[in-house]
């Protein structure tokens, strides 16, 4: 990947051709920042950048053999490391998929990968067989006269044995190694880990960037504008915001379902609604809960569900400059805002947030969405 197909993100760019051209290139580096930035575009690039013997100030040539090994994925010196399902496996058994994402989306988060194995209802994960594989590629000689380089996503999803073993791969790096981790949530690191690595703090893309790489697609500018401002930085944000598709559409649904109906039962005084609601509430938790919706999916809509509380709130206080939110959302918002508000809005993400780090921790999901919906009884009728 050259630099220049990245979307935005130009003092990064900056930063790392810097490090190149100066000799002051670091043994491991750690890309972190929100999903759908660039982040692991930004490795691949700079990966490239480090071994194209013909690099200019500003790029890899983008011609010569090794750019073209790069390019297609499949240069002997890059290597990758990403979350999987199987304990038994490798990522080497999944490198076909992973390159097929990689080369078709270019930007996609955990669900999207997930998708591509077919594997929507489980968790995956960078398992201790992983790190034998790194130490047998790492301790080959170079291909070429550049560096090696392994390139991890996700990092966060090692297990304990395996980050440990990196960790000592990264007190000793084979020579002319170099190791990019690409991480939405460092914090879940190990702190031995992050103090060996040079962390470079990937930033939200600007609005007015996402909204013309919209428009490159053939989003109408209008539509752009409003979409980039909701997506918040994040450009793969703003590519699934494009899709109206029936799953987008469904988050908003059960959200509306949720509030709805424990509002009936926590705030109206007539028992049968009060009643037919709870039961509402019941079949929501269990459908929710479904092992074929998947913890990839529970999360994300518990995510999305703490954005549009966020959204509410700011709504019911006054600044509805400062909403990001489609014209579904804020047609329903402008019933609902006034139940969000200073007397339970910290409450209520505090149990979103619980509830999706419940789910993280393969908490059994019928219990996390019934105490859910109970929480909600209570919280939406506080003053």
């Amino acid at each position: 990947m050259l630099f220049r197909e990245i979307i935005g993100q130009e003092e990064t760019k900056e930063h790392l051709r810097q490090s190149v051209r100066e000799g002051r290139v670091p043994h491991a580096q750690l890309f972190s920042g929100i999903s759908g930035i660039g982040k692991l575009q930004l490795a691949l690039a700079y990966a490239q950048y480090l071994n194209c013997p013909h690099r200019t100030e500003e790029d890899s040539c983008g011609v010569c053999p090794t750019c073209l090994q790069f390019e297609n994925l499949q240069h002997p010196d890059l290597h990758f490391v990403f979350p999987i399902v199987g304990s038994d496996e490798t990522c080497d058994s999944f490198l076909d998929p992973w390159r097929t994402i990689l080369l078709e989306k270019h930007y996609f988060d955990l669900e999207d990968w997930h998708k591509a194995l077919g594997v929507e209802t489980k968790q995956s994960m960078i398992y201790e067989k992983e790190s034998g594989e790194i130490l047998r590629k790492l301790s080959l000689k170079p291909y070429g006269n550049g560096y090696k380089v392994m390139i991890i996503w996700q990092p966060e999803k090692m297990n304990a044995t395996t980050a440990n073993k990196l960790l000592k791969l990264l007190e000793e790096p084979p020579a002319q190694t170099v190791f990019l981790l690409v991480s939405e949530h460092p914090e879940n690191l190990l702190a031995t880990i992050r103090s060996r690595v040079q962390t470079i703090r990937v930033p939200r893309l600007e609005t007015a960037t996402i909204a013309r790489a919209l428009m490159q697609r053939g989003v109408d500018s209008v539509k752009a504008a409003d979409i980039a401002r909701i997506a918040n930085g994040s450009y793969l944000a703003a590519l699934k915001k494009c899709d109206e598709s029936e799953e987008n559409q469904q988050e908003l649904r059960d959200f509306i379902a949720l509030f709805r109906d424990a509002y009936t039962v926590g705030v109206l005084k007539d028992p049968q609604k009060k009643y037919e609601s709870l039961k509402r509430l019941r079949q929501w938790s269990l459908e929710m809960a479904d092992s074929k919706v998947g913890r990839e999916k529970q999360k994300h809509f518990l995510q999305y569900a703490q954005q549009q509380v966020r959204e509410n709130y700011i709504r019911n206080v006054g600044q509805p400059e400062l909403n990001y939110q489609m014209e579904a959302e804020r047609d329903f918002s402008v019933r609902f805002a006034p139940f969000i508000h200073n007397g339970n809005v910290e409450q209520i993400m505090q149990q979103l947030d619980l509830a999706e780090r419940q789910i993280e921790q393969n908490g059994n999901a019928k219990m996390i969405f019934f105490d859910l919906c109970l929480q909600m009884i209570v919280l939406i009728k506080k003053k």
